[in-house]
C-alpha cells in the first residue's frame, strides 16, 4: 500500500498487528485475510522523502471538531460496507494544506472512525499522515489532492471466510473492502501528477446503522 500524501507510509509493529488480528480480524473469520492481509509492511514511496517518524496517537477516538476550515468531508450515512470504504479511500486520498492544518486533518479523519474502542485501530489510520515539520512544508509548496475511486470490491480471502461462516460476522459487524482508484497531486505554483491507489480497509456496518471506519491493512488484499 503506497502513502495517499506520497511521502510516507508504515507497517503496523507487532503488538498492534497481533491485537487486531486477535480482535478484529478474528471476527471477520480472517484466518486466511490475516495471511492475506496483515502480513508484511507497508511499501514506501521512493520518489518523496520520508519523514523519520509517524504522526500517531494510540489514544481512544473521540470525534473532535477542527477549529477553523477544514477540506476533510463529513463522513457520509451510508449503510452500505462497499461504498463506505470507496468514500473512505477517496477522502484519505484527498487533501489541501492550502486550507486545511495537520490537527484540523487528523481531528476531521478522526470523525469517520468506529466509537466501538475494542475494534478500532486509529494508529493505523493516523500513520498516514506525515509529521507536522512535513506538513508544514508541504503547506509552504500549496500541496493539495484530489481522489477518484474506480473500483471497490470485498477481498476473495474475505469472501471465502464468510461463506464458510456467515455467522461469524454478526458480532462485530465488520467488512473488509479494497477500493481502487487514481490520486492527483498538484502545487500551488504549478506542478503535479497521478498515481494509481490500492487500499483494503476494514469498516463497520451495524443494521440500522451508518458505517464507520476500523482501521487500514498494511497490505492490498486482491
Amino acid at each position: 500500500m503506497r502513502n495517499p500524501f506520497l511521502t510516507f507510509g508504515i507497517g503496523w509493529s507487532s503488538r498492534r498487528r497481533i491485537a487486531v488480528a486477535a480482535v478484529v480480524l478474528a471476527t471477520l473469520l480472517a484466518i486466511t485475510l490475516v495471511t492475506a492481509v496483515i502480513t508484511g509492511p507497508t511499501g514506501r514511496p521512493s520518489s518523496h522523502p520520508s519523514p523519520a517518524s509517524p504522526s500517531r496517537s494510540a489514544a481512544p477516538v473521540e470525534a473532535e471538531p477542527s477549529s477553523g476550515t477544514s477540506s476533510v468531508p463529513r463522513p457520509p450515512r451510508i449503510s452500505d460496507p462497499v461504498q463506505f470504504a470507496k468514500a473512505a479511500a477517496q477522502m484519505l486520498w484527498s487533501y489541501d494544506t492550502r486550507t486545511t492544518g495537520h490537527e484540523q486533518q487528523l481531528a476531521a479523519m478522526r470523525t469517520w472512525m468506529t466509537k466501538e474502542y475494542q475494534y478500532v485501530d486509529w494508529v493505523s489510520v493516523s500513520a498516514q499522515m506525515p509529521t507536522p515539520a512535513l506538513w508544514a512544508r508541504m503547506a509552504d509548496q500549496g500541496q493539495y489532492a484530489t481522489a477518484a475511486v474506480t473500483e471497490g470490491h470485498y477481498p476473495a480471502a474475505f469472501k471465502q471466510a464468510l461463506a464458510e461462516d456467515p455467522s461469524a460476522i454478526t458480532k462485530a459487524h465488520i467488512y473488509a473492502v479494497t477500493v481502487t482508484g487514481k490520486q492527483t497531486i498538484a502545487w500551488a505554483k504549478g506542478g503535479g501528477g497521478a498515481e494509481d491507489r490500492s487500499i483494503t480497509l476494514a469498516v463497520q456496518c451495524r443494521p440500522s446503522k451508518d458505517c464507520t471506519l476500523v482501521a487500514i491493512a498494511p497490505t492490498v488484499a486482491p
